[in-house]
Order: structure tokens, then C-alpha cells, then sequence
């Protein structure tokens, strides 16, 4: 044997290295995605550290400094650098706790809607006949409605409070991973692969979760990176409207509810939990579009 001759192993580790090293040369391409992607890092870290961070407790009240402004205006102490709120507590330290809710609601909503999105599309993706037909008028139905809309619906049956908002916006986004996973699987079922699979005598399961899903998954992981965003955005407008998290919890949307009687008087309670929202949706949204032009066959240039 020569000594050139690559073994199973080593081949595979190379293509491997290959294709990593492709999507990493376009996602660079991106300045924007590779900054969407060191902040969410820099959140994640955040969230991570928590406890050691936040210099006081994000829901420990102080009656001496009700609505204490930012450090660097009139008023203001270093005590309590982005100030405080209504009731004294650390603006800063529910910012930073508050990340950690945002990040839990964006991972635990992708995770159920796309568990069960690839489930149904890609069941209904190979079976067909009458069961892809009425689940799919099923999620039309679905898409149908608004998706804050729908959400808020199911929230005012289950009930306000966080782990009822996740499931109600799971719920809203699972239709749009069960259409695209059932697409894709239609058109990969049609190829040569997925023939030979079935001639070689692999059962149903192993065609649908080994052979077909993983050729499936580059389109999902891009659509799963954007809804990340809009599930942050929607649990902050959930519990906004007093449907979501609710008080004293440091979500970001329920800092904004709570502030927004005093965004005349005291403008850095809503500000900063404003802030917080548009710069992580703003990161996950480039850092999506970076996995889009990576993974896209049809987004690359030769």
C-alpha cells in the first residue's frame, strides 16, 4: 500500500476539515456576521457569569435612590452606573440577569419548534397522501394569524408568566420549520442517494433521520439562527403587554413595561432594556445572514 493512501478515517476527517474551512472562508467574508458573532459570544459569556458580574442583586430594592440617573449625569453615583429603577433596584445588574432570560427563551423556543417542526415536515415529507395534506392546511392555518397575535391568544389560555409565553412561541414558529423541512426532504428524497439507500434495503426510520435529514439541514439551521432573534423580540413584547415574565423578574421587555411610565422623567429605564433588545436581535440577525451566505450553495461565489 502506498504511502499516500488515505484510510476511511483519515478521508473522512479531511473532507471534514474541507468543509469547515469553506463555510469559515465565507462566513468571513461578512465583516458584519463576525460581529454579529463575537457580541453574541460576549453575551453568552454575560449570561455565563452572571453572578459574578452584576454588582448588585437584580432585585434588591434600595429606598435611597429611587430613580437614581447614569453615573455620568447630575445626580448620579458610581454606586449604580446605568442608575436605578422605580424602586431602587441596579438598572445594570437586571441587564446583565436579564440576558440570561432572553438567551433561555431564544434556545428552549428553537429547540421545541424545531424539534417538533423536522418531526412533522419530514414525516409529512415522505409519507405524503392524506396526512401532509391536512397538516400543512393545519400550519396554513397557523400562519395565517399573527404570530404575536397567536401567541398572546395561547398565553391568555395557559396563563402569564415565561415558560407559558415560550410554549406559546414555540407554537407560532414550529409551521415555518415544518414547511421548509418538508420541502427539503421532497426534493432530496428524489435524488440518486436516497435510491440507493432504499435499494440497499434501509428501512423508513434510517431513510428519513440518517440518509435524508442531515442533507436537510443547512437551510434549518440558517431559518432556526433568525427566529432566535424574532423569539427574543416576541417574549419581549410579551412581557411588555404584561403577558410574559412577570415582575420582579429581570426580563428586558418587563424592564421596558415597567419603565414606561417614566420614559419622560427618567429615560434611562427604558433606554438601556431597549438597547439590550435592538443589539442582540441586530447581532443574531447578522450573524444569520453570515450562516445564510455559508451554507447556501446558491449564496456562494465561485
Amino acid at each position: 500500500m502506498s504511502a499516500t493512501t488515505e484510510t476511511p478515517t483519515t478521508a473522512s476527517a479531511s473532507a471534514s476539515k474541507r468543509a469547515f474551512d469553506e463555510f469559515w472562508h465565507y462566513f468571513t467574508e461578512s465583516r458584519g456576521a463576525v460581529a454579529g458573532m463575537i457580541f453574541m459570544i460576549f453575551i453568552i459569556l454575560i449570561a455565563l457569569f452572571a453572578p459574578y458580574i452584576a454588582p448588585h442583586s437584580p432585585i434588591e430594592t434600595n429606598s435611597d435612590f429611587f430613580r437614581t440617573p447614569p453615573a455620568w449625569q447630575e445626580g448620579g453615583t458610581s454606586q449604580f452606573l446605568l442608575g436605578t429603577d422605580a424602586v431602587g433596584r441596579d438598572i445594570l445588574s437586571r441587564l446583565i440577569y436579564g440576558s440570561r432570560y432572553s438567551l433561555l427563551v431564544g434556545c428552549i423556543v428553537i429547540c421545541l419548534s424545531l424539534t417538533f417542526g423536522i418531526f412533522l415536515g419530514v414525516t409529512a415529507g415522505y409519507f405524503r397522501g392524506v396526512y401532509e395534506t391536512i397538516l400543512m392546511r393545519v400550519m396554513d392555518v397557523i400562519l395565517s394569524v399573527p404570530s404575536l397575535l397567536m401567541a398572546l391568544v395561547l398565553v391568555a389560555i395557559l396563563g402569564p408568566g415565561l415558560e407559558n409565553a415560550m410554549i406559546a412561541i414555540a407554537v407560532t414558529y414550529t409551521p415555518h420549520f415544518v414547511r421548509l423541512s418538508r420541502a427539503q426532504v421532497i426534493s432530496e428524497a428524489k435524488r440518486d442517494y436516497v435510491m440507493a439507500s432504499r435499494i440497499a434495503g434501509a428501512g423508513r426510520i434510517r431513510l428519513m433521520a440518517i440518509t435524508i435529514l442531515p442533507n436537510c439541514m443547512a437551510p434549518l439551521i440558517v431559518q432556526a439562527t433568525l427566529s432566535f432573534s424574532t423569539a427574543i423580540l416576541d417574549a419581549a413584547a410579551l412581557g411588555f403587554l404584561g403577558m410574559g415574565a412577570q415582575p420582579p423578574t429581570p426580563e428586558w421587555g418587563t424592564m421596558l413595561a415597567e419603565a414606561r411610565e417614566f420614559i419622560t422623567s427618567a429615560w434611562w429605564m427604558v433606554t438601556f432594556p431597549g438597547l439590550a433588545v435592538l443589539v442582540t436581535v441586530l447581532a443574531i440577525n447578522l450573524m444569520g445572514d453570515g450562516l445564510r451566505d455559508a451554507l447556501d450553495p446558491k449564496m456562494k461565489r465561485s
